[in-house]
């Protein structure tokens, strides 16, 4: 676990207060007509002033937490905003290497707001009766199967295979066993599927493993790639996704305690405005958003995310687009395997909404 270190930067109200001041003192100098146009235009823009700056319902940073890889990726340009002043709050976020790390200190209330699988928010939200809410996708499909050499050219390949993959119970595992499904292959029959913790796990198994063959999310599938010439990306899932269903392939979203949205709605809503240039940020400056992932430990060389940040699908998806994709998306999981889900499809309170 890596904890960034929140810097505390925030307007100054006293200089707003003090530039309106001036521009109604130098008003006074004039007619007593002008000084009343004066007067009336500087309360004005004290007023607005006042409610630019109005202080959030806390004072306390933002705990949230993300994982290695592309959801943290979307998420790092909040550092850089807060550095320069233009972040509406204080973040601490937290990164850490599995998803299963992050559950609990949500459920214990230790942390605020998360980057998970999408699956494992529907999850969470069965398990905390309705606890849990999404705010945001995050992350389109990024997963891709990838080996060193070229057997591999359809779904159907694989059968027959030792698959080496990352994120069992979450989004990988889950893709992988409805596209097989869905060509045909038994994923417990026909494959045979060998899970590891991290991604890193992956592609040091690959490196070791002849013939491999793995499915691994951006930016591993860039670092592997540039570890190991001989490795060709045989797949992208997202394709194969686009072929058998009619949903957009969501690998994450940005949750909620449902009690602190409750109690911070106005926190909630000038996050997603900073999430949303963080995002922005991360699909247009590449050079300074893979600068701050290699500062922050989020991929281990600004190289491998600038090389990787364009295949990412890094997203901020709110409101009716989010509820109307990973709905959808969520169904299909359900369709296919109800435990995906937590047993049951969310209702409609999972998707949060400003009042």
């Amino acid at each position: 676990m890596k904890k960034f270190v929140s810097l505390l930067l925030a307007f100054s109200l006293a200089l707003c207060l003090a530039a309106c001041g001036g521009s109604a003192s130098s008003a006074v100098s004039g007619s007593a007509a002008s000084s009343e146009a004066a007067s009336s235009e500087a309360a004005s823009s004290e007023a607005a002033s006042s409610e630019a700056v109005q202080e959030l319902s806390t004072t306390d940073a933002l705990r949230i937490a993300g994982l290695k890889g592309p959801t943290t990726m979307g998420l790092v340009n909040l550092l850089s905003m807060e550095a320069d002043g233009t972040a509406a709050m204080d973040y601490d976020l937290q990164l850490y290497g599995a998803a299963d790390e992050i559950v609990p200190l949500l459920m214990k209330g230790e942390l605020d707001m998360a980057a998970i699988p999408a699956n494992l928010a529907a999850t969470l939200y069965q398990k905390t009766n309705g606890g849990i809410q999404a705010v945001a996708v995050n992350t389109l499909g990024v997963l891709y199967v990838v080996e060193q050499g070229d057997t591999v050219q359809s779904m159907a390949d694989l059968k027959g295979r030792t698959i080496l993959s990352t994120g069992k119970g979450t989004t990988p595992e889950y893709v992988l066993r409805y596209l097989l499904n869905a060509n045909g292959i038994d994923p417990d029959k026909d494959v045979t599927i060998e899970y590891y913790s991290e991604a890193t796990e992956v592609t040091a198994q690959m490196a070791t493993t002849e013939d491999a063959i793995a499915v691994l999310p951006q930016p591993y599938v860039t670092a592997a790639g540039l570890q190991d010439e001989t490795l060709r990306v045989a797949l992208n899932l997202t394709e194969e996704w686009n072929k058998v269903a009619d949903t957009q392939l969501i690998t994450g979203v940005t949750v909620v305690r449902k009690e602190y949205a409750e109690e911070h709605p106005d926190v909630v809503a000038a996050f997603l405005t900073d999430y949303a240039r963080s995002v922005e940020a991360a699909n247009t400056d590449l050079d300074g958003t893979a600068a701050l992932c290699e500062e922050q430990g989020v991929v281990a060389k600004a190289a491998i995310a600038k090389k990787a940040l364009p295949n990412c699908n890094i997203v901020c998806l709110t409101g009716d687009e989010l509820k109307a994709d990973a709905s959808a998306y969520l169904q299909v999981l359900f369709d296919a395997d109800p435990a995906a889900v937590g047993g049951a499809l969310p209702g409609d309170d999972f998707y949060w909404t400003a009042e």
